[in-house]
């Protein structure tokens, strides 16, 4: 440690998650204080096909000052407001799991009650998704942003992004050295740890230089140099709840109209995504090697292209599961250092971007050494983050009706995560959603995937009951009259692109994107 000068984090690695990383501390801690070296080489290959996000990353990028339109010019960015399911509960059904909330609070009750009252009392046969202006939205491909007045119906929903990966990357990169950050080109060929406490003290580089550090930031992908290999975090294996193992992915040319959302499509091995940039479509296959080969799972995506491939399939390997801690010694891991789960609701960058906001909560000073307190409170804030969204993942899988199928019969069959199992019998018994104040989804994302995959409550909240029945059918009347009306008002997602952030870019041989 420099106990008089800079607190000194080196960064192993780049890419979604390096740059991230590297961004948001620049953007969070003060630069006085510390000194940010990221290293990585650009011989060694990112996963790089993650397109979809979650509504956090507009805050992210809201936090380090990013210009909105200037950014998704950049890479090729579109709108997203929540993610289509196709199939997932039986063939011929779909739903779609919006980023806004579920109708209004009534009488101290959470919407979903009330509905359910009506519902159970054969008074009103609405879906929940007729209940949600930002399902209403995606349905109509429409979009503006959303209104400052609390009491819009058009007040209701945030937004995601889709855009390319590896452009995002690229722009945070250009941003962050342009702040401070130091970045070395170079392979890691060896860690040396300190032998007195056994952290790492400097990583050494192919050409021989040394890089000595305070903190290790480890952003090795799926090698895991530092947290795995060299501090032996070990690997908790998810593969029993998320069989799903490997993933054929291809870019195609883009199709009208530019739908404001992500698709995910039930398939016998597993599932597709589609994904709409401005200069493409991404798409995917994510399955089970247990029962869908590779030769399968290409025919099938390159089946299901909306227009010309541009390039071959591209086929990807890993088993999901995390750490058993994400911070160890003065090694902190984040993104696939850390874990993975399948990109079925796009939570990737969003592990990422939390985990670098609550280490940077709970950084060290220059002088410090690393506070056993501070790392078992980023350990607890890991595990929350990761075990919760598994938990969401999971549900999408066990509340399935494809029977006769050997996957689908295989996870609806499955003993299910304790916490899990709890979740699903709250809700059928009383109407209940969770409703954590830390952890990815909302209540109303939960609300979506439980009907949507068809589990209905028997009752309802007590305080639902105060209003009268007319005065409730009433009440449902006019807000589905009122989501319906304004979501045909919205702009036309093409045309707000075209207005506001149209990038521009080409694609070269390759599936990759260039300035036209």
């Amino acid at each position: 440690m420099a106990p008089d000068g800079p607190y000194r984090i080196v960064i192993l690695g780049g890419g979604t998650a390096g740059w991230m990383c590297a961004a948001g501390l620049s953007g969070l801690l003060a630069a006085a204080d510390y000194d940010i070296t990221l290293i990585e080489s650009d011989e060694i290959g990112t996963v790089g096909v993650g397109e979809a996000t979650l509504p956090h990353i507009k805050a992210f990028n809201d936090m380090l000052g990013i210009d909105e339109a200037e950014f998704m010019r950049a890479t090729g960015g579109t709108i997203k407001l929540g993610i289509e399911f196709v199939d997932w509960l039986r063939p011929g059904v779909r739903y779609i799991h919006p980023f806004g909330t579920f109708g209004d609070r009534w009488t101290g009750a959470d919407f979903q009650h009330h509905w359910a009252r009506a519902r159970l009392a054969g008074t009103d046969s609405r879906s929940l998704q007729e209940y949600s202006f930002a399902v209403a939205a995606a349905r109509a491909n429409g979009f503006e942003h959303p209104n400052d007045d609390s009491k819009s119906i058009r007040s209701t929903y945030s937004y995601a992004y889709h855009f390319d990966a590896g452009l995002y990357a690229a722009y945070l990169r250009k941003w962050a050295t342009a702040r401070g950050i130091r970045r070395m080109e170079g392979k890691v060929v060896d860690v040396v740890r300190d032998p007195d406490n056994g952290e790492v003290a400097r990583v050494t580089l192919e050409a021989g230089t040394q890089v000595s550090g305070d903190l290790f930031i480890d952003c090795s992908g799926f090698r895991s140099l530092l947290l795995g290999q060299t501090m032996g975090v070990p690997w908790i294996d998810w593969s029993d709840w998320l069989p799903c193992d490997r993933a054929m992915a291809v870019p195609c040319a883009g199709v009208d109209p530019l739908t404001p959302y992500t698709r995910s499509t039930a398939q016998r091995g597993g599932w597709t995504w589609r994904i709409p940039l401005q200069h493409r479509i991404g798409n995917g296959y994510v399955f089970s090697s247990g029962f869908c080969s590779e030769e399968e799972a290409r025919r099938t995506v390159l089946a299901g292209l909306d227009g010309e491939a541009l390039d071959e399939p591209r086929l990807l390997r890993f088993q999901a599961g995390r750490r058993a801690a994400g911070w160890a010694g003065n090694v902190v891991a984040i993104g696939l250092a850390s874990g993975f789960l399948e990109p079925l609701e796009s939570t990737s960058i969003f592990l990422i971007q939390a985990a670098t906001i609550d280490l940077a909560a709970l950084m060290p000073r220059g002088g410090e050494r690393v506070d056993p307190r501070m790392v078992r409170e980023f350990n607890r804030l890991f595990e929350i983050h990761y075990d919760r969204t598994r938990d969401f993942l999971v549900l999408h899988y066990t509340a399935n009706a494809r029977v006769g199928e050997p996957l689908w019969d295989h996870v609806r069959h499955m003993a299910l995560p304790e916490s899990l199992a709890h979740k699903i019998a709250l809700f059928r018994e009383s109407a209940a959603a969770p409703d954590y104040k830390l952890g990815l989804f909302s209540r109303d994302s939960w609300l979506s995937v439980l009907e949507g995959q068809g589990i209905l409550p028997s009752a309802a909240n007590p305080l639902a009951h105060r209003l009268s029945a007319a005065e409730l059918q009433a009440r449902l009347d006019d807000l589905a009259e009122r989501i319906a009306v304004n979501a045909a008002d919205m702009t036309p997602h093409d045309e707000f692109i075209a207005g506001y952030c149209a990038a521009g870019l080409a694609i070269r041989p390759g599936g990759a994107a260039s300035a036209a």
